[in-house]
């Protein structure tokens, strides 16, 4: 039986899930301008399914609008590819509507360029666990794990070049039937458009082996955690690099420094975009190879913003490789609220001229003693630092504010009285 192809329009929405409404590809065309049907609540619907709470009510209609520049074959099951079309939220008059999570990104973009003549060239490095492969002890890295994945590297890498994406690499990962997958950087939205289809991406070829990709933060409290991490670079509008000074500290331009310097400041308040879910926490915690302090370092994996080391020998080639590292993330924040955050901070730090702090380098530093802020210890603590920040209410705008804080409290309530455990086990179900 010939089946009729059909198209997926999408948003990776608030609780970081792809969703959205199907229709007949022939009229992609026209969808480009009338989009899928969508209403203000849905944007409510939480990590579990059920909208627990929503400023919106029953009343309102919107429009899901198809980006054809964001159209990509991902795989389905039993190797059929699927469309899949990411797109704006936008009023029925076309306009954009204040709560679509891709619009909050394109608005920094667009101020960065605009104010500053600058864009920001970044990658989303994802890591998950694959249950297709059984847990070995020594297996971290290892080339028997790599083996015993099976067809599954080979899958996603197919998987990315037919999506448009080009793979950098897959590698067995630190913890038990942990890996990760790496992509090329790309400029602005497309390449939070990308973690979105990468993560699909990872899904498809896991589900097509009869096994699932879990990217969940954690599998158990004490586990090791799966985290994404953004390589971020600075271009000008030339595409000419603009994020290293061999002179500046850190080795970052004076542009570059300012940026850095208001992702350091507004960490504490946007890490509840960036790091979303109440195991989210559970992973920030020390001796977990993960960021507890709002700092930067060179080259120091326990840093929330990590500058990266190059392998180039020439100035051309280490300013095009030069970039740094926001470790602060995993895979239930939406790749677009997620930079967006991160975007918004660094355009503040522009804006202001913030000075980037010179943080403590040594291993054993004291950090509270030096000033650095730490990291919020849970969602919650996390939601009052960013309803408590003046710039944050900025960058969101009062609409995204109200209904995220509203969205992530409700999903505290829903895991009320859960064990560690048992909260980690709800996550697992459904990322």
């Amino acid at each position: 039986m010939t089946c009729e192809t059909l198209i997926f329009a999408a948003t990776c929405d608030l609780a970081g899930h792809v969703r959205g409404k199907a229709f007949p590809s022939g009229d992609l065309p026209s969808r480009l301008k009338s989009g899928v049907g969508y209403t203000g609540s849905n944007i409510m619907l939480s990590a579990f399914g059920p909208i627990y709470a929503t400023p919106f009510g029953t009343k309102g209609d919107l429009k899901l609008v198809p980006d054809e520049a964001a159209l990509a074959s991902v795989p389905g099951l039993d190797g059929k590819a699927l469309q899949l079309a990411l797109g704006d939220i936008r009023n029925l008059d076309g306009s954009l509507w204040s709560c679509c999570p891709r619009s909050f990104l394109k608005r920094a973009v667009a101020a960065m360029e605009d104010e500053f003549g600058l864009r920001l060239l970044s990658t989303f490095e994802q890591e998950f666990i694959y249950t297709g492969v059984e847990a070995a002890a020594g297996s971290s890295y290892a080339f028997d794990m790599y083996r015993r994945s099976g067809l599954l590297g080979e899958a996603i890498m197919t998987g990315l070049r037919t999506a448009g994406i080009a793979p950098d690499s897959f590698l067995p990962e630190a913890g038990d039937r942990q890996f990760e997958v790496t992509i090329d950087p790309a400029e602005g939205t497309r390449s939070a458009d990308q973690a979105v289809l990468l993560r699909e991406v990872v899904r498809g070829c896991a589900a097509n082996l009869g096994a699932r990709a879990i990217l969940a933060p954690l599998l158990s409290p004490d586990g090791t955690s799966s985290g994404t991490h953004i390589h971020l670079s600075l271009r000008d509008l030339d595409g000419k690099p603009a994020m290293h000074d061999p002179q500046g500290l850190f080795g970052l331009s004076e542009a570059a420094q300012h940026f850095a310097a208001g992702i350091i400041a507004h960490m504490p308040a946007i890490t509840a975009l960036t790091a979303p879910s109440v195991s989210s926490y559970y992973r920030l915690r020390p001796d977990k190879w993960a960021p507890t302090w709002a700092n930067i370092a060179a080259q120091d994996r326990g840093a929330s913003l990590r500058v990266c080391p190059v392998t180039a020998t020439t100035p051309e080639g280490i300013a095009r490789q030069f970039n740094v590292e926001f470790r602060v993330v995993d895979a239930a924040a939406s790749p677009y609220m997620a930079l967006g955050a991160i975007l918004h901070a660094g355009l503040d730090g522009l804006r202001n001229k913030l000075a980037l702090p010179a943080h403590p380098q040594e291993a054993d530093a004291d950090y509270a003693a030096a000033g650095v802020s730490p990291l919020p210890a849970s969602l919650g603590e996390a939601l009052d630092r960013l309803e408590a920040s003046s710039f944050a209410r900025a960058a969101l705008g009062e609409a995204l504010m109200t209904a995220y804080v509203m969205l992530k409290r409700s999903e505290i309530a829903a895991l009320d009285g859960l064990t560690e455990q048992q909260v980690c086990d709800r996550y697992a179900e459904v990322y």
